[in-house]
């Protein structure tokens, strides 16, 4: 499952985010990911610079209820900011499986990328996701976020026309199952839709299935 998900950061982290990237050197994306010779683009190499827009992002994707009940994040890598000038792009990859986080290795199952351009700011640069023999052209308005699966072929079209402003992070679920994570982020979606036309006793029902689903599917801290 993949999902859009809108106005994750609001205006003023949007235009902070921006103000941080207008005065930050970028490198060399491949620092990032070593071995990747696809990677043709740039992230922020200031490291006061990296950590504050890293904590900027990763406080709105977790106070985001629809990115909570979508991903079940258990850990989180450090959002760096990315940017992708005309010319630049990023081959057809899938993401590491395992990533070095603080004390242990992180379990990448899902990707994210939240946006900081507005798409009238540049042409090209579709993040394309390749779901069995179709691809999905995904473009979003700037502070909206995409979430999909770690497993896929992915890949970023060559920007032809400005700049592409990006945050990229990848998220351990609690839930490592795909298939199991989205059946209950469904169940949740039902709840959260016909919930309030629910009798107390039927609502409280699907609570018990919910909860003691996530109990026995989910990683334990």
């Amino acid at each position: 499952m993949f999902s859009t998900i809108p106005d994750v950061l609001d205006q003023r982290e949007i235009e902070e985010l921006r103000g941080i990237a207008a005065r930050a050197a970028f490198i060399d994306g491949r620092a990032s990911a070593p071995g990747a010779p696809l990677k043709n683009n740039l992230v922020v190499g200031d490291r006061g610079l990296l950590e504050r827009s890293a904590q900027i992002v990763a406080d709105a994707l977790f106070r985001n209820e629809d990115f909570r009940v979508l991903a079940f994040p258990k850990a989180m890598m450090p959002p760096i900011l990315t940017r992708y000038g005309a010319g630049m792009y990023y081959g057809t990859h899938v993401d590491a499986a395992f990533m070095p986080h603080p004390g242990r290795s992180l379990r990448s199952d899902l990707s994210c990328t939240v946006f900081l351009s507005d798409p009238a700011d540049y042409e090209g640069g579709a993040l394309v996701v390749r779901l069995g023999t179709e691809e999905v052209r995904l473009r979003a308005p700037a502070g909206a976020a995409i979430v999909y699966p770690s497993t896929t072929l992915h890949r970023v079209e060559e920007v032809t026309r400005g700049e592409r402003l990006v945050a990229l992070t990848f998220i351990e679920s609690r839930i490592a199952d795909a298939e199991r994570r989205d059946l209950l982020h469904e169940l949740k979606e039902i709840g959260a839709i016909a919930g309030p036309a629910m009798d107390i006793d039927t609502y409280t029902r699907l609570q018990r299935v919910e909860e003691n689903l996530f109990r026995r599917w989910a990683d334990p801290d």
